[in-house]
């Protein structure tokens, strides 16, 4: 089984938070996520984040504390670890330079989108955490 190290970013900006869809072609395409990547050998994991940020949203961010971590295996071949961070915009309007759109909504909206399974992970502890207690139990 492969087992990949993954960043992503809970990018806050007021009461909005960033969600990306992933290209049509990449595995779990078409479905949002909290932007992110993998993590190279040896990368420190918030570098990592910081450098997909850049490359994929055109956009600098500044990575707080840690969130959480989610585990996830897909299609049994596949351990994901992804180490989710709290970040904020230091500069640059991001957009979607490696992935198919990307939406700035209200945590209570979570909901309404087609999340990876590993980001519905993330989802249900932010919206504990930081939104409506009543989010679907899809999201818990």
């Amino acid at each position: 089984m492969q087992q990949l190290v993954v960043t992503a970013a809970i990018i806050e900006r007021g009461e909005e938070i960033l969600i990306a869809q992933r290209s049509a072609g990449a595995s779990q395409g078409l479905l949002w996520e909290f932007p992110g990547g993998k993590v190279r050998f040896g990368e420190d994991p918030r570098a990592c984040l910081a450098r997909e940020i850049r490359e994929e949203l055109g956009a600098a961010i500044e990575v707080g504390p840690l969130f959480t971590v989610a585990s996830h295996v897909y299609d049994g071949d596949r351990h994901v670890i992804l180490i989710v961070y709290r970040c904020r915009l230091l500069s640059g309007e991001p957009r979607p330079l490696a992935c198919q759109a990307i939406a700035w909504i209200r945590p209570g909206q979570l909901p309404e989108f087609d999340l990876a399974p590993a980001d519905r992970i993330v989802a249900a502890a932010y919206l504990v955490e930081e939104g409506p207690l009543d989010a679907p139990p899809d999201l818990r």
